[in-house]
This record gives structure tokens, C-alpha cells and sequence, in this order.
């Protein structure tokens, strides 16, 4: 059975002010994420990883290597394209609120009927685009490590979302049923064949004894 660790970034400075940070769009962790990803690293201390995959997008390979440096043992890193964020085309760097009044059907469909979503309107890609590279890369992790072995994947919030329902075969109209995940959250599927995942937990973060719900944590 091989165990997959999904982990969404930290907190950036573009998650709280509410813009959207794409596959072309960055911006750095807030100080109190690094706090956060060691409250991370202290809940995983006790599994053993034999290897860690990161998109290159900044603020996920930040926190995938601040994450690491944090465990216990040495695991190794490789760097994934196919793990990057969701291209938002006209939206990234943009305000929630600025898009949403500038393209309200857009953000209805990209945010609650993913079935319904036109990449075309904003030249982003598509679902279906997100779920192909992100299947096929988890995929070929499992490949790599059979049986009993766990793997950490450090992505971003829409590409997980897509990239995790798409695995489980969750059918477009239903891929946002279970909501948004958090920055610095833990989702874990498992796989006994590579191509069958099962949902162990969904968008965990217990460990960020967080006291105060913030809207801007989850996506």
C-alpha cells in the first residue's frame, strides 16, 4: 500500500490579501507559515518518507523544503512540473472581489460546478488539463514505491483539489463537494495498484491549533 501525503503551501502574502496566485503568479510565505510548516513536521515526525515531490512554484518548494529540513530523517527531494499550480490565465494576480465582478460566472463555475467551468473566457486551463498531469504524476510516484512506503507531495490548493478528486474518479459536477483545502493542511489517499486510490483524510489541520477561522486559509 503505498500512502500519499498531500501538503498545500503555507500562508502567503497573496492568500491574505485575497488574490489569485496561479501557475504564473507568486509571492512569498507570511512569518508565521514557517511557525505553522514546523507544527506540520511535528505531526509527521513519527512516518517515514522515502521521498518528497514539490512543484517548483516558490512558495510550494519553500515549503516543501523548510518541511523537510524540519523531519527527522533525510528524505529526498525531486522537483515536478505537472505538480504546479492551476493556470489561471486572466486571473492570477488579480483580487477576488475584482474578479468576481469582472467574471461572476467564471467564478461561480472555477469555485462550485467545475463541470460548468469555461477556461476559454480567461484562457486558463482547464480541469481536465489539471487532473491529467497530476494523475499521471502521482501515478508514476506509486510505480516508483510500492507496497508499504510513504510519499510526500507538496502542491498548491486548486491543482490538489482538482488533482485528488480527479484521482479518485470524483466526476466534474462533484469535484468541489468536500470543499477547499488550507494552506499548510495534510490530505492522504492510499493506492495497493497505482491507478485505485482510496481517501484516508481530507484537508487535516488539527496540528495548526488554529482558534479562529480565517476564509483566506482555504481555497
Amino acid at each position: 500500500m503505498t500512502v500519499f501525503y498531500f501538503i498545500r503551501h503555507g500562508k502567503t502574502e497573496w492568500n491574505k490579501a485575497s488574490r489569485y496566485q496561479g501557475a504564473h503568479g507568486d509571492s512569498p510565505l507570511l512569518p508565521e507559515s514557517y511557525q505553522e510548516i514546523k507544527l506540520l513536521a511535528k505531526h509527521l515526525a513519527a512516518i517515514n518518507f522515502v521521498h518528497a515531490y514539490a512543484s517548483p512554484l516558490p512558495r510550494a518548494l519553500t515549503t516543501a523544503r523548510t518541511l523537510i529540513s524540519e523531519l527527522p530523517s533525510n528524505i529526498p527531494l525531486t522537483v515536478d512540473s505537472r505538480l504546479r499550480e492551476f493556470n489561471l490565465g486572466k486571473m492570477e494576480g488579480r483580487r477576488f472581489d475584482e474578479v468576481k465582478a469582472r467574471w461572476p460566472q467564471v467564478v461561480d463555475s472555477f469555485h462550485f460546478h467545475a463541470d460548468k467551468f469555461d477556461n476559454r473566457l480567461i484562457d486558463s486551463e482547464s480541469f481536465s488539463a489539471v487532473i491529467d498531469r497530476f494523475r499521471a504524476a502521482i501515478e508514476e510516484y506509486a510505480a516508483a514505491y510500492p507496497g508499504s512506503q510513504n510519499v510526500l507531495v507538496v502542491s498548491h490548493g486548486a491543482a490538489l483539489n482538482a488533482g485528488i478528486n480527479g484521482s479518485l474518479n470524483v466526476p466534474l459536477a462533484h469535484l468541489k463537494d468536500r470543499g477547499g483545502l488550507s494552506n499548510t493542511s495534510t490530505t492522504i489517499l492510499q493506492t495497493a495498484d497505482g491507478k485505485n486510490f482510496q481517501l484516508k483524510k481530507w484537508n487535516e489541520t488539527d496540528y495548526l491549533h488554529k482558534t479562529t477561522v480565517d476564509p483566506t486559509d482555504t481555497i
